[in-house]
């Protein structure tokens, strides 16, 4: 089969990073804190293996020489230096707990008092104590969405009122307030 430059490009660049990791000394791994990405070469192993032959072969072709103990080196740590650079090119790792295993946080979206969920598609509006509609436009201006939708259900407050209710106060505080995007 034959590859492409891309291809070809791709699989240097790997075994130039295997290779340059192979040069450094290893130093003690301090623990990384929670939530951290893990440090190069801490990584699970994933890949296919490789052995001192693969790299024998693979100097060739990048032209950059590793002396037998690099090469053993770079052989087994291939696996757990490169993971991160596979997971890069194949996606993260799936985790797939088991069924007995519950989640960090639960969202239960029931009220509290309600032991059962409103039937599917079914809109439930808030209780609201029946208070008399004000004569002032401010204090309607203030009240609930529950209230309000309440005065209109009953035809207490239309909602050509309340529109020109919200209109005239955005006429009246836009310039101490500018609040809209467009006129």
């Amino acid at each position: 089969m034959e590859k492409s430059r891309r291809d070809f490009l791709s699989g240097v660049s790997v075994l130039m990073a295997a290779a340059a990791g192979c040069k450094t000394e290893q130093k003690p791994r301090a623990e990384a804190p929670a939530g951290a990405p893990p440090a190069f070469g801490t990584s699970p192993e994933v890949g296919p293996p490789v052995s001192t032959a693969t790299f024998a072969e693979a100097e060739k072709l990048v032209q950059f020489e590793l002396n037998p103990d690099e090469r053993q080196q770079a052989a087994s740590s291939w696996r757990r230096t490169i993971a991160a650079l596979y997971e890069r090119r194949a996606g993260p790792r799936k985790f797939a707990p088991d069924a007995p295993i519950a989640p960090a946080t639960l969202w239960n979206p029931t009220l509290p008092g309600l032991h059962s969920m409103p039937a599917r598609d079914r809109f439930v509006r808030s209780m609201t104590d029946g208070a008399p509609m004000p004569a002032n436009d401010t204090q309607i201006a203030y009240a609930s969405l529950a209230q309000l939708s309440r005065w209109i259900e009953s035809r207490k407050l239309t909602s050509e009122r309340l529109t020109h209710i919200y209109l005239d106060r955005i006429d009246r505080f836009e310039s101490k307030l500018p609040s809209i995007i467009t006129p």
